[in-house]
């Protein structure tokens, strides 16, 4: 058994999907896959439409999927990649791995999920030969941030129901009452019941409280000086 975290797969036959939609960062995951799986097949694309395309015209065995894309979610693509590439196995990519992030990713089918900015190269490999040998991986910073939302008994997942985690989202976007109202299909007064329920339960007081807690814990992204409503 080889003890280095960079040894060679031992297959002739893998088909592996880089998406990832910064060209140097691709070309350096490619790099990296052909040291640890040299007779591999190393495609590569850099969107949504790229993988699911991909996905069609021939089954991969691997993807390495970026969750933020130019053109979708990565997470959001999951359901469509499986139902074209029924057994690939995926290894979540990510620059920032948030709690929320992390949650959707758990109750997702992935196979690994990997913080692109602390760890270094050579966990790659250790994840991808992991994940082929049928297990899952989660790189350190992964691990470190689990274990602190299973510790604490105020995380979000323990105390919002999955509606006002919706809900949350749509606030954290700085949508009014009525806006998030006719997004979920619900009264403006149960919207507003949603928002004053998830404020009580988090011990928030304020709706610009509340839009910076959805955007701490990544519920949503919002353009930089975006100002939320009341």
């Amino acid at each position: 058994m080889c003890g280095s975290s960079m040894c060679a797969l031992d297959t002739n036959t893998l088909g592996l999907l880089i998406v990832e939609d910064q060209t140097m960062v691709r070309e350096l995951l490619a790099i990296a896959c052909r040291q640890v799986a040299p007779k591999a097949d190393v495609r590569q694309v850099g969107s949504a439409k790229g993988v699911l395309d991909e996905c069609a015209e021939r089954t991969p065995d691997l993807i390495l999927l970026d969750l933020v894309l130019p053109d979708g979610d990565g997470l959001a693509l999951l359901p469509e990649i499986f139902a074209r590439a029924p057994g690939v196995k995926v290894i979540a990519l990510s620059s920032h791995i948030d709690e929320v992030t992390l949650h959707r990713a758990l109750g997702s089918r992935v196979h690994g999920i990997l913080d692109k900015n602390e760890q270094p190269i050579k966990v790659l490999g250790e994840a991808i030969n992991t994940v082929m040998a049928g297990g899952q991986y989660m790189s350190s910073a992964v691990q470190r941030l689990r274990a602190s939302l299973r510790a604490d008994p105020n995380a979000f997942d323990k105390i919002l129901s999955d509606r006002e985690q919706e809900a949350l989202r749509l606030i954290g976007e700085g949508m009014s009452n009525d806006e998030v109202a006719e997004k979920l299909k619900i009264s403006a007064s149960t919207a507003k019941n949603h928002r004053l329920n998830i404020m009580a339960k988090l011990g928030i007081h304020s709706t610009p409280q509340l839009i910076r807690y959805a955007i701490e814990k990544g519920f949503t992204r919002v353009p930089e000086g975006g100002v939320g409503k009341s």
